[in-house]
């Protein structure tokens, strides 16, 4: 797939979003976006999955199966988990018998068993989360599109989102993912594009090249804030001491230094 010369804005004299985008994603690759929120992350995945249409440029080669999983997925709507996705199954152009076992396949791998029968709207983020994964693997997708899929997720459903990710491209597919959870180190070799000031930039692979590592003192009550930064610009957070979640880090210790590496 490739998106050659895409410029964006959302509305006429707007400013643009995305200007002289051409990146290329081929068939069993992963790429990373990267950025600081409000960069355009989630507009480039749309472009990408089809959601958007560009204002300049084009989309070309995209593959016939796009699997789609927003960053919140739409959960104000009045069907039940079960009816949802034999729907979606339906519309994505299964037959009843291959829509109920794909439907049972997915509700199975992602523990939705117990919200069979819940109404979408009464589900809590992270088990909606789990309904919009499943809706964008009914059908074995040429090309898997994640906005923040990590985010509310269990534990268990965060270690099969890496293995979902394995299953695509090991089928030939490709999966462009957005992250700001550092979740991605999931993806070793995965390939990444930046998004800055409307233009996209490409990085080396996850574990290619030379990395150097950078001790950073900061004050506790911005240790948070400081990791989420440093996350979405692309670098890799090793460690912070006294701490075993960097993103969740405010509690007032003494001195929680930490270690980055790009």
């Amino acid at each position: 797939m490739w998106l050659e010369d895409v410029w964006l804005r959302y509305r006429r004299r707007g400013p643009w979003v995305l200007r002289g985008t051409t990146v290329h994603l081929a068939p069993g690759e992963a790429v990373v976006v990267l950025g600081r929120n409000g960069v355009g992350k989630s507009t480039l995945l749309q472009l990408a999955a089809g959601v958007l249409r560009p204002t300049r440029g084009r989309v070309a080669d995209r593959p016939a199966v796009v699997g789609w999983v927003s960053e919140r997925f739409p959960a104000d709507q009045p069907f039940t988990v079960g009816g949802y996705l034999v729907a979606s199954a339906r519309v994505a152009g299964l037959s009843r018998g291959e829509a109920d076992r794909a439907v049972g396949r997915w509700v199975d791998r992602l523990g939705l068993g117990p919200f069979h029968a819940v109404r979408l709207s009464q589900l809590s983020k992270g088990t909606a989360q789990k309904v919009g994964l499943a809706q964008a693997l009914l059908r074995p997708p040429g090309l898997l599109v994640l906005d923040e899929p990590w985010e509310g997720l269990d534990a268990d459903a965060r270690e099969l989102v890496p293995q979902v990710v394995g299953e695509v491209l090991a089928d030939g597919g490709s999966v462009l993912v957005s992250d700001h959870r550092g979740e991605t180190a999931r993806l070793p070799g995965a390939r990444g594009w930046t998004v800055a000031d409307g233009t996209v930039v490409e990085r080396a692979p996850s574990g290619a090249g030379a990395v150097a590592v950078v001790e950073l003192e900061v004050p506790v009550p911005q240790v948070a804030d400081t990791v989420a930064r440093l996350r979405a610009e692309g670098h890799h957070i090793l460690r912070v001491r006294g701490h075993t979640d960097p993103a969740a880090a405010t509690r007032p210790e003494t001195g929680p230094p930490f270690e980055v590496a790009r």
